[in-house]
């Protein structure tokens, strides 16, 4: 009894990861929009590539507000910095292997591809999670390069699904007709998506 009821005075000593992004960051309005973008592509992709669990919908939301508060230690590394500040910390909600999900979630919006012979905590993940790790850090990939300017350009995102030729289209809806940001940075950072949902993806404007 005394166990359990440290355990539940430890989870509830842990800090929400929108109180985490407060502590850890000087400004909330990059990893808030990335957050919205993120769950505009989840619930695309959900409904219309694969299906996802509310859980990994949580975690994905997480991430995305975390993912860059490694900044607070180094801007050089920032995404392991970051990482190694969800599992330290902990987030209020999830247990100690889920922090490792979102964690490794975060450090992948960047960087390296995830690898299980050469990274250390993804490899403790069991299979079916380090396959959660590659969607939603591919999900978080792009988000975060669709607003790299920080300028929150992005109105809406419709997903078309080809399953024929598997093929994923972003249709991007701007939040000013008239002019179209750069999406460079998006289409980069296509790589994990496309090996987390194993297809080709196209990032376009709607007409």
């Amino acid at each position: 009894m005394q166990s359990i009821f440290l355990l539940n005075l430890m989870l509830t000593m842990k800090l929400s990861a929108q109180e985490l992004l407060n502590k850890y960051s000087k400004s909330s309005s990059h990893p808030t929009e990335v957050r919205r973008i993120c769950m505009m592509i989840f619930d695309e992709a959900n409904e219309k590539i694969r299906e996802m669990s509310n859980k990994e919908r949580k975690f994905l939301e997480a991430a995305a507000l975390l993912h860059d508060i490694g900044y607070y230690i180094d801007s050089k590394g920032h995404n392991k910095h970051s990482m190694k500040m969800v599992i330290e910390n902990g987030i209020a909600g999830f247990n100690e292997n889920e922090e490792k999900i979102i964690g490794c979630i975060c450090r992948y919006h960047r960087g390296g591809l995830p690898d299980k012979n050469d990274h250390e905590i993804y490899n403790t993940l069991e299979k079916k999670e380090r396959k959660i790790v590659k969607r939603l850090a591919g999900i978080l990939k792009i988000s975060d390069g669709l607003d790299r300017g920080h300028l929150n350009l992005i109105k809406k995102i419709h997903l078309n699904y080809d399953e024929e030729n598997n093929i994923v289209e972003f249709i991007l809806t701007p939040n000013t007709p008239e002019f179209r940001p750069d999406i460079t940075s998006a289409i980069r950072k296509r790589d994990l998506f496309e090996i987390g949902f194993k297809c080709q993806s196209v990032l376009k404007f709607s007409e």
